[in-house]
């Protein structure tokens, strides 16, 4: 009796807490049941402490990126990350998607691929987390009107050439650090919106300062793909 109540326990133990593939990366987790890839981030510094930006605050037009100086657009971005955007590539091609195609620029064509939503997760009340679509998280600081609803779109990255001597290229969000972008000021990420670089000219964003926490809290970003 003993035994089989250690065993019972053990396997209600393993049924709790799977354990994680091999190939899994850490920070990223794929939930197959709620096809969802949640991602480990922080919230980013809206002002970056270096001679090169003159101490200037500049509009949000990414997501999510590496932290400063690895990352490109670290000083326009809401949450900072430390994985690979490929790694997301990957999670969200284990869901079923495939991704479709970037833009840059003025671009006569919106981007391509499936549409997926995207979500943050922060601290709630009485030590919970609460959930809110990262629109919520971007206010027009003019009218204090939060960012439109938009599509969000699974593209996949443009390739770069870390040589440009050699033909050899890489996936190039992995160069860049980006993995969400707001308008297509760069098609080295992994998602895009369908916001074109007119609308990028007078829709000017910043952080929502009463929702977030404070710089560096960690939180997780949430992909979550339609059924």
């Amino acid at each position: 009796m003993r035994r089989m109540t250690a065993l019972g326990i053990v396997a209600t133990l393993f049924a709790v807490s799977p354990t994680p593939a091999a190939d899994e990366t850490p920070g990223v987790v794929v939930d197959k049941a709620k096809r969802s890839v949640t991602i480990d981030c922080k919230i980013a510094p809206r002002k970056l402490e270096d001679a090169k930006y003159q101490g200037k605050i500049y509009p949000v037009e990414v997501i999510a990126c590496w932290p400063y100086p690895k990352g490109q657009k670290a000083h326009e971005t809401v949450v900072t990350i430390d994985i690979k955007p490929s790694a997301v590539h990957k999670a969200l091609e284990s869901l079923g998607l495939k991704p479709g195609k970037p833009v840059m620029g003025e671009s006569k064509t919106p981007p391509e691929g499936p549409e997926v939503g995207v979500f943050l997760e922060i601290p709630g009340a009485a030590g919970g987390t609460r959930r809110v679509p990262i629109e919520r998280t971007l206010i027009d600081p003019k009218s204090n009107k939060p960012m439109p609803t938009v599509k969000w779109r699974f593209t996949g990255s443009a390739p770069a050439k870390p040589d440009p001597d050699k033909e050899e290229t890489v996936y190039g969000a992995d160069a860049t650090g980006t993995l969400i972008a707001i308008f297509p000021v760069t098609d080295q990420t992994v998602l895009q919106t369908s916001l074109t670089m007119k609308e990028e000219k007078y829709l000017k964003l910043e952080t929502d300062q009463k929702l977030l926490p404070k710089v560096g809290t960690p939180v997780k970003l949430v992909i979550v793909v339609p059924k």
